[in-house]
C-alpha cells in the first residue's frame, strides 16, 4: 500500500496520553429503527424537507421489515461504543464516551442535554462516516449545530477529521477482502474481480463535496472529493490484497467502484453504475467471480444487509456468478484504536503541539475544521453548521 505518515503524542508526567482540552468523546451516527413501529417515523426523519411521499417510504420500509423492522445499525453502534470505552481504558485514558444519532434514539439533542448536565465543556465528535459529502459530513455538522443551539450552556463540539485513508479503516478491508476471496470456489478465485460499493449520491452532491467556494482556490477543496476518496481507498485495498495474496509481483485482481441505495427521482442524475447492473455487465464479460467490498460503510448498515447481502447476492445467484462479500470494519481492533488515534491527534493539535497525521496513499490526511462553504447544502445554503471555518458562534456558550 501507499505511504504512511507518522504521529507524535504528548503525555503527562507519567507518560499517559493527554486528551486535554477534551473532557468527553461523542460517537455520532445515523440511527435506525428499533422495531416495526419505528420504521416509518424514522424514514420521515431521514427524508424531512425532501417531499418524499409516504408511498415511497412504505416501499423502503419493506427493507427493514425483512429484518423484523429493526435496523442493525444501533446494535452495531452499541458494540462500537463498548469497544471504544474498553480501548481507552486499556490505554489509560479516563474519558467518558457518549453516543447520539441524527435520526433516532438516542437523539443528539437529548445527548447534548446529558453532556451539559454532566458538566462536559468540550467534546470531540467521532462520526461513523469516513468520507466527504453533504450527507456524510456537513449534514452531521448541521445536526450538531441544531442540538447545541437548543441546549442551554451546551459544550463546544469539535468533529474529528475524515478517516477514509487512515490505516485503521483501510487495513481491516484489506484483510476482509482477502478472506472473502478465499471463500470463492477455486475455479472462480483466480479471475475474480473486486467490486467496491458505496452509497450513491446525486452527481451535484459529489461535485460539491470537498469544495469550498469561499477559498477561491483549486486543490484539495476543488470538489468531487466523494468519488476521489473512494477511488483512493479502493486502490489502496486492492494493492493490499495483491500483497496479502502473494501477487504483488504479478497482476492483481481488477477492481471497480460502484454504487447502491439510490433513492432520488429518475430525473436527477446520481452516481452510477448500480451494483446490480455492474454484476450483470461483469458476467457478460466472462468474469469468473466477484468479491463485493462495502468500502462506503463502517459496519453492516441496512445498505449492506439488504442491498448487498440480499439484492446483490440474489442478482449474482441468478447470473450463476460466484459471489462473496467482504466484512466491514465494525469493531475490528484497528478501527476501534483509530478513534483513539484521531482523538489524541486532535487534542495535541488543539494544544498547539506537533502532529504527524497518519494517512495512507496519495491523498493527504483531511483537515480538522472544514473549509468555509465545504460540501454546501444545495437546498438550504444558509443553514448553519458547527465544526467548520464558517461555523457561526452559538449563544449559550457553544463555539464553532
Amino acid at each position: 500500500m501507499g505511504g504512511r505518515r507518522g504521529r507524535e503524542w504528548v503525555g503527562d508526567d507519567e507518560g499517559m496520553p493527554v486528551t486535554d482540552p477534551y473532557d468527553a468523546l461523542l460517537l455520532v451516527s445515523f440511527g435506525g429503527p428499533e422495531g416495526p413501529r419505528d420504521v416509518l417515523p424514522f424514514l420521515r426523519n431521514v427524508t424531512r424537507g425532501r417531499g418524499v411521499p409516504d408511498e415511497r417510504l412504505a416501499e423502503v420500509a419493506e427493507h427493514y421489515h425483512a429484518f423484523g423492522g429493526r435496523s442493525p445499525i444501533n446494535d452495531q453502534c452499541r458494540a462500537l461504543l463498548s469497544a471504544i470505552r474498553a480501548d481507552l481504558t486499556v490505554h489509560g485514558i479516563d474519558l467518558p464516551v457518549y453516543w447520539g444519532n441524527r435520526n433516532s434514539d438516542p437523539y443528539l439533542s437529548d445527548v447534548m442535554t446529558q453532556l451539559t448536565a454532566d458538566g462536559v465543556r468540550r467534546a470531540a465528535c467521532f462520526v461513523t462516516s469516513a468520507y466527504s459529502s453533504y450527507s456524510g459530513c456537513r449534514q452531521y455538522r448541521e445536526n450538531l449545530f441544531d442540538a447545541a443551539a437548543g441546549t442551554l450552556h451546551a459544550p463546544r463540539l469539535d468533529k474529528l477529521r475524515h478517516y477514509f485513508n487512515h490505516p485503521g479503516f483501510v487495513q481491516p478491508f484489506v484483510d476482509a477482502t482477502a478472506a472473502a476471496l478465499a471463500t470463492l470456489p477455486d475455479r472462480a478465485r483466480e479471475g475474480a474481480r473486486l467490486v467496491f460499493v458505496t452509497h450513491s449520491i446525486p452527481d451535484g452532491m459529489n461535485e460539491g463535496s470537498g469544495r469550498s467556494p469561499a477559498t477561491g482556490e483549486r486543490g484539495p477543496t476543488d470538489g468531487g472529493a466523494y468519488v476521489r476518496q473512494h477511488l483512493e481507498v479502493a486502490g489502496q485495498v486492492a494493492a493490499g490484497v495483491r500483497e496479502a495474496t502473494g501477487r504483488e509481483h504479478g497482476h492483481g485482481h481488477g477492481h471497480d467502484v460502484v454504487y447502491c441505495s439510490r433513492s432520488g427521482p429518475p430525473t436527477t442524475p446520481w452516481l452510477e453504475p448500480d451494483v446490480n447492473d455492474h454484476l450483470g455487465a461483469l458476467h457478460a464479460r466472462g468474469v469468473s467471480g466477484v468479491v463485493v467490498v462495502p468500502i462506503g460503510f463502517v459496519s453492516d448498515h441496512m445498505e449492506v444487509a439488504f442491498d448487498l447481502d440480499i439484492e446483490a447476492a440474489r442478482t449474482a445467484a441468478g447470473l450463476g456468478l460466484p459471489f462473496a462479500r467482504a466484512a466491514t470494519p465494525g469493531t475490528d481492533p484497528r478501527f476501534v484504536a483509530m478513534a483513539r488515534d484521531l482523538l489524541l491527534e486532535r487534542a495535541t493539535a488543539e494544544r498547539g503541539g506537533s502532529v504527524g497525521r497518519t494517512a495512507l496513499g496519495a491523498l493527504p490526511a483531511s483537515w480538522d475544521a472544514c473549509p468555509s462553504g465545504c460540501c454546501a447544502n444545495a437546498h438550504e445554503p444558509g443553514r448553519p453548521a458547527l465544526c467548520g471555518q464558517d461555523s457561526p458562534g452559538v449563544d449559550r456558550g457553544v463555539r464553532a
